[in-house]
């Protein structure tokens, strides 16, 4: 089997600042699309088969309309990427930057597939617009079939039109769980229940203070509450699953009642019946390439992010880095920083009349961010609704006794020992989890995201970009 192999990142006009884009999605198509603007040569590229993103995503044939949000935007964003150089299928795996001169290495074409093109990319600057997945906090008994975080719920109603069950609990945080509900009602599942973790007292700090604030965001809530209403779906705060029940797959949910720190109330369980259930406990950033290029995380066990300035810029020299990277606002936000990004990749200038409209979103949308946060964020209480036997690491099958049991070790050595966050996943499924329970066991955990793996390439893969020829 061969891999061929090219150089790119020169399309445009000669002389003209090379700018890479990794994703595809809101934030990475603004990007592309301010950086034409301001005549950069530009290659994106997106380890999606097709580009949109979490956000957009898409079947031709089978994808219902109604289920796409700001449909025409995405179409107007792809259409101008006839003038940049596009990738879809790309995973990098190697991302440095030195010497005013951004490097990727990356291979295009399905995983694991024979014959992938091996792609040597050098650029003048890099926008990281990499997104974030959802995230599911580990409640006894979800591991069994039927269960899915809400982030797969929706992917699979909006790009193929099914779902998992026909009788489906969604519970979590965040106004994600509503379009999740929405979908699967629309995509023929009975919503049984959307369960919100968190009491009226966080939902009112977050929402409530500065509603003048939320005027782009209404005409969402008000299309959500309806479909809510159409569907009699009940919604439920203060309350989620805290134990999934069932032998071979799901059969049913033990709900409870929650306190303002997420701690089930003694005495408020009840069992609902169904065959399906979707977690949601909001979203976490996909950092790798970014920690790969060595720009500055800050945070803490509620979430860890890229440090931005005013122009998008990291602390490395040409790395810029826009979206759900910088902090979860969704995509409104996604797309006002990818155009600031873009652009000043470009060599743009912030005082420019064009950035006028993006720099707005961007000031309004972090706010939102912040509602966001106060509202929904995770509160620690939540892992005492898990068992000693509750698996954890997936990927390994550890459970929190397990982990617990060597949380007083260096992050390494519990690793190694228990082999929480060394599987498939590298740690992106149960990393905070893990700190947590390290946490509420004494230890003191430097974070799961430091060493990851940016994506799994054969040696021939390798050898081919190094050599310039053909895999052996």
């Amino acid at each position: 089997m061969t891999a061929a192999t090219g150089t790119v990142g020169t399309t445009g006009t000669t002389g003209a600042t090379r700018v890479a884009i990794l994703g595809g999605g809101p934030a990475g198509l603004a990007a592309a699309q301010a950086a034409l603007a301001a005549g950069a040569a530009v290659t994106l590229l997106d380890e999606g088969g097709r580009l949109g993103g979490q956000y957009w995503r898409h079947h031709e044939g089978l994808t219902d309309r109604r289920l796409q949000h700001g449909w025409a935007r995405f179409e107007r964003l792809r259409g101008v990427l006839d003038r940049a150089e596009v990738h879809t299928g790309a995973s990098v795996w190697s991302a440095e930057a030195s010497d005013g001169v951004v490097r990727l290495r990356a291979v295009v074409g399905a995983a694991d597939a024979a014959g992938r093109v091996a792609l040597d990319i050098e650029a003048d600057a890099v926008v990281v617009a990499t997104g974030a997945h959802d995230l599911a906090l580990p409640v006894p008994g979800w591991t069994l079939p039927g269960v899915t975080t809400a982030g797969a719920a929706q992917a699979l109603a909006k790009r193929d039109g099914v779902t998992v069950g026909r009788r489906t609990v969604v519970s979590g945080a965040g106004p994600f769980l509503l379009p999740v509900a929405q979908s699967l009602s629309v995509a023929g599942s009975e919503v049984v229940g959307v369960h919100e973790a968190s009491r009226l007292g966080g939902l009112a700090a977050g929402w409530l203070p500065r509603p003048w604030q939320l005027v782009g965001k209404a005409g969402e809530l008000v299309e959500y509450v309806g479909a809510l209403a159409r569907h009699r779906i009940p919604y439920r705060i203060g309350s989620g699953v805290v134990r999934v029940l069932g032998t071979d797959r799901v059969e049913g949910v033990v709900i409870a009642a929650l306190d303002a720190d997420w701690r089930p109330i003694p005495g408020t369980e009840r069992e609902v019946a169904c065959d399906s259930v979707a977690l949601g406990h909001g979203f976490t950033p996909r950092l790798e390439v970014a920690i790969a290029l060595g720009a500055v995380i800050e945070g803490d066990r509620r979430g860890r992010f890229v440090v931005v300035d005013e122009s998008q810029r990291t602390s490395v020299d040409g790395v810029f880095a826009a979206g759900e990277v910088t902090g979860i606002g969704g995509a409104d936000a996604a797309l006002a920083e990818g155009a600031v990004a873009g652009f000043m990749a470009a060599g743009g200038a912030l005082d420019d009349g064009r950035m006028r409209g993006p720099l707005a979103v961007r000031r309004r949308m972090r706010a939102f961010a912040a509602r966001l946060e106060r509202a929904h964020g995770i509160q620690p209480g939540w892992t005492s609704w898990l068992s000693d036997d509750t698996v954890v690491c997936r990927c390994e099958n550890v459970t929190r006794r397990t982990i617990a049991v060597r949380a007083d070790a260096p992050l390494r050595a519990m690793k190694l020992a228990t082999r929480a966050g060394l599987g498939a996943c590298q740690g992106r499924t149960c990393g905070r989890a893990v700190e947590a329970i390290v946490a509420d066991a004494g230890g003191a955990p430097e974070g799961f995201d430091r060493r990851p793996v940016l994506a799994p390439v054969r040696l021939g893969e390798v050898a081919a970009v190094a050599t310039g020829g053909p895999e052996q």
